[in-house]
């Protein structure tokens, strides 16, 4: 009963603060990670509870002379982990698999930590199956408690609370883009009061003028403005050294939308080279020999479960209704492009009739050339099993840009600007691109563009995280079955 009453002013206290944080203006902002700690140490600690009743004495007798003390412990772990793993679900812009990629490492972080310390301290004798249980419970509930704070707090801001209040210097093209994603992403928090311009042509076509840039310190310091956007050109660089002045005199946030970005539109890695300042234009996780390595490991593991377990069988079954539809092999191999550019042989179950065309011509709606039995390996992916053959053998990856055919990449590279930049990495069995809408025949340039800007998005933003949730999609596609998919 007393846990009962504690969660009770639990509840009541959540909700004075989520009420408090909503309402609140930047002064108060820092309130939601309060809010969240809090709910993380709710989480650790309950969970804690129910897999140490639900375990027998056996397994718990060891913590069970010393508990308050080992729950002191625990939660000292949790204060030291989010130290070096910090709350970043306030942020504007946080992606789902981020929020269950750094769950995982707070999760692992934390346990790990508190396992040490209790064999320190003489008391993790028999601790083992408590640990991992704790653990993968732990992982899966943090994790959905992180996620539901994140898709709770978006709600509350499209409904205009915990709003920053900002303005936009300069009504150019960036200034205007900027202004596009501010309004139409509401779950990023911001209230955008309006723009500075000095062309007062500008005036009647600005969504909100508020005056020229010499009224913008005055109109900063009257209204409580939380963050100042300058898309000023390089040329007006007095103006922008002068805003950047008084902002961080007055301690507000102040951004800088380079002039460039009307060219590159896109994330901006900076380096240092002794005290010069260098942009690359890319970032590429996978250039890490870490992540390089955990993908390669996961590709040998993945595929060889799927060669050893499921693809025996399947050759057989697969393979005999192959023959029966139409003469020819099994297997259909074809050159497609890899990494690098390099050609390598893709293999895939034979899914049409043989025919001259296979090199040069892709698989269409009702194409003629497909068998029954084909145009159902295709409409359920299972047409793609033999790549992971390919997997192993290291030509792909399970995860990656689609290779294309030989004839694509000539023609296309032509044609569309970054095409090449997709082969950076190994193609994959799946990719982000099939998993969100660009599957399949691509009949005009727009669909092949569109197909390229994901496949370097994946590129530049690859994680682990992000490879399993295209599995566990393209798996659920492969049930639910796909629009494009023949």
């Amino acid at each position: 009963m007393a846990f009962f009453r504690i969660l009770n002013y639990y509840i009541y206290f959540c909700t004075f603060l989520a009420t408090s944080c909503m309402e609140s203006n930047k002064k108060r902002g820092y309130l939601i990670q309060w809010f969240v700690g809090i709910g993380d140490l709710l989480v650790v600690n309950a969970l804690f509870f129910v897999v140490f009743y639900l375990l027998g004495d056996y397994y718990t007798q060891a913590i069970a002379s010393s508990l308050r003390e080992v729950i002191l412990l625990l939660n000292f772990c949790y204060f030291f982990s989010v130290y070096f793993v910090p709350i970043q679900l306030h942020k504007s812009v946080v992606f789902l698999e981020k929020i269950v990629q750094r769950a995982l490492l707070m999760v692992t972080f934390l346990v790990i930590l508190f396992a040490t310390c209790l064999i320190f301290l003489n008391i993790g004798d028999q601790l083992a199956t408590f640990l991992l249980l704790y653990y993968l419970s732990l992982v899966v509930v943090f994790s959905l408690w992180r996620i539901i704070v994140r898709i709770t707090l978006k709600v509350y801001r499209k409904k205009g609370y915990n709003f920053k209040r900002v303005i936009i210097v300069g009504a150019g093209k960036n200034g205007m883009e900027l202004y596009r994603v501010m309004k139409d992403e509401l779950a990023y928090g911001f209230n955008v009061m309006g723009f500075f311009d000095d062309n007062l042509a500008l005036k009647d076509v600005l969504p909100n003028y508020l005056g020229m840039t010499y009224e913008v310190e005055q109109f900063v310091l009257d209204h409580d403005v939380d963050e100042i956007y300058c898309t000023l050109p390089g040329t007006q660089d007095q103006k922008m050294l002068r805003l950047l002045n008084f902002s961080e005199k007055h301690m507000i946030r102040f951004y800088i939308v380079p002039e460039f970005y009307r060219i590159v539109k896109k994330s901006m890695i900076m380096q240092i080279m002794d005290s010069v300042p260098l942009l690359t234009v890319r970032r590429e996780p996978l250039q890490a020999a870490y992540n390089r390595a955990l993908k390669r490991t996961f590709d040998i593991v993945f595929s060889l479960a799927v060669l050893l377990t499921i693809y025996p069988v399947m050759y057989v079954i697969v393979g005999i209704l192959i023959k029966i539809s139409s003469p020819g092999p099994v297997l259909f191999k074809q050159k497609r492009t890899g990494i690098y550019g390099g050609e390598f042989n893709c293999y895939k179950f034979r899914t049409m009739r043989v025919n001259q065309q296979a090199d040069v011509l892709q698989a269409q709606k009702d194409d003629v050339r497909k068998t029954k039995v084909g145009d159902f390996l295709r409409r359920t992916n299972l047409d793609e099993f033999p790549q992971f053959m390919n997997v192993l053998a290291g030509d792909m990856s399970v995860v990656g840009p689609r290779p294309h055919m030989l004839k694509h990449t000539e023609q296309y590279s032509a044609i569309i600007d970054k095409y090449m930049v997709r082969h950076l990495v190994k193609p994959g069995v799946t990719g982000w691109a099939q998993v969100t809408g660009y599957r399949g025949e691509t009949k005009t340039l727009e669909q092949m563009e569109g197909r390229v800007k994901r496949d370097v998005w994946y590129i530049e933003n690859w994680s682990f995280f992000l490879d399993l949730k295209i599995i566990v999609v393209t798996v659920w596609n492969m049930f639910r079955g796909e629009r494009n998919a023949y």
